[in-house]
């Protein structure tokens, strides 16, 4: 392919930020790969709001200009959605047509599309799993991203580079992997790392709060509520188990609408609400609408709310270091401070070590390379 170097500075220069040192060294390593007459095939490392979407867009924008199609797999539906309305946005003043497929697009909509792609065209197209799927047949695919790579097996990833002939393929990870783990893993592949954070984030601060200081708790997320800030609190359940003493969305919704932030807009998301609520829930939570959401891991990917200054995560000696730090990468996306409560329940000498590591550092390389000190080679951060 060939790179409209004006083109790209041009769509560049029409951002709403700057971009990092680190990010256009990046896509100046992507822009030399895709020149090449052999595909691409890169990994890129980056840690939680350092800027790999914008990264991946630009690459699939190279993609459109050259006439091609380029596909981006995300794991879930509300990251594909939210990729979808900041590409639609981002791009509104170009003549790039964006796309969603998902297991949620309606049967007409869906129709449409898979004819689509099936034709001639460089559209931009984000989906979930649904783009691996059989009758899913593109033509002119030039370019593959896989984002979350971590949430995906090897064989997904495979499938949907077999969807096009030959296209340069782009994996990236927001949970950073040793260098070590790296070379055995992802031998094959060019890394790419962004090491480097956006400029203007606030702080961050990680606390660990004991049973009976939950009402402090809880006063520090009305102190940010009444600031005009919101809040996530994060359960590791949908409902109530017999067989397990944690935390559910549904049961902590019920008591914390009811006394705790009784005059807080409160709302709950979860995988089991159809995707149109899901929707309609984050655009709300978006829109300043709603003060604070309770929700699964649902979250964890890709959700980008500015003024979401406060994670209470529930039960967090149940979460493993990658998704403790992929949550905490929720807030801390504006100016102003952030704040990281944990409620935990600490009887191995693991969730001691992991929380603890969480406790010290920011750093997902730092916290990568602590949880392979912890848990060893066999899951890698996982």
């Amino acid at each position: 392919m060939d790179v409209d170097k004006p083109k790209i500075e041009k769509f560049i220069k029409s951002l709403s930020f700057n971009l990092t040192a680190a990010q256009k060294k990046v896509i100046n390593e992507i822009k030399e790969d895709i020149s090449k007459p052999i595909p691409m095939n890169r990994l890129l490392q980056g840690d939680v709001g350092s800027g790999k979407t914008v990264v991946a867009l630009i690459s699939m924008i190279i993609s459109s200009l050259n006439g091609y199609r380029s596909a981006i797999m995300v794991p879930t539906e509300v990251l594909a959605w939210q990729h979808y309305k900041n590409f639609k946005k981002m791009l509104k003043k170009y003549p790039f047509e964006v796309l969603l497929l998902s297991s949620s697009t309606l049967p007409n909509e869906k129709l449409k599309i898979l004819k689509q792609i099936k034709e001639d065209g460089n559209q931009i197209i984000i989906g979930t799993h649904a783009l691996i799927q059989e009758r899913v047949i593109f033509s002119n695919l030039g370019l593959v991203i896989v984002d979350e790579q971590h949430r995906f097996g090897v064989a997904q990833r495979k499938q949907l580079k077999s969807k096009g002939k030959y296209p340069h393929v782009l994996i990236m990870s927001a949970t950073p992997i040793p260098r070590t783990i790296t070379q055995t893993m992802y031998g094959d592949l060019d890394v790419s790392i962004i090491d480097e954070m956006p400029p203007g984030r606030g702080s961050v601060e990680t606390r660990l709060f004991h049973p009976g200081e939950r009402e402090e708790a809880y006063n520090l997320i009305k102190s940010e509520l009444n600031e005009g800030r919101q809040a996530f609190i994060i359960c590791p359940l949908i409902e109530d188990s017999d067989l397990l003493k944690v935390k559910s969305v549904i049961k902590e919704a019920e008591e914390l609408r009811q006394v705790v932030f009784k005059e807080y807009n409160v709302e709950i998301l979860h995988g089991q609400l159809s995707s149109k609520k899901r929707e309609e829930i984050m655009q709300g939570f978006e829109n300043k609408e709603l003060d604070v959401l309770i929700s699964t891991t649902v979250v964890e990917v890709g959700i980008d709310v500015k003024n979401a200054t406060v994670m209470l995560i529930e039960n967090a000696d149940r979460f493993g270091l990658s998704q403790l730090h992929q949550l905490r990468g929720r807030i801390r996306r504006g100016e102003h401070k952030s704040y990281c409560i944990l409620f935990a329940d600490l009887k191995t000498d693991e969730a001691f070590k992991r929380i603890n590591s969480f406790l010290k550092t920011e750093d997902g390389f730092e916290l990568a390379n602590k949880d392979l000190e912890i848990r060893g080679e066999g899951e890698i951060f996982s």
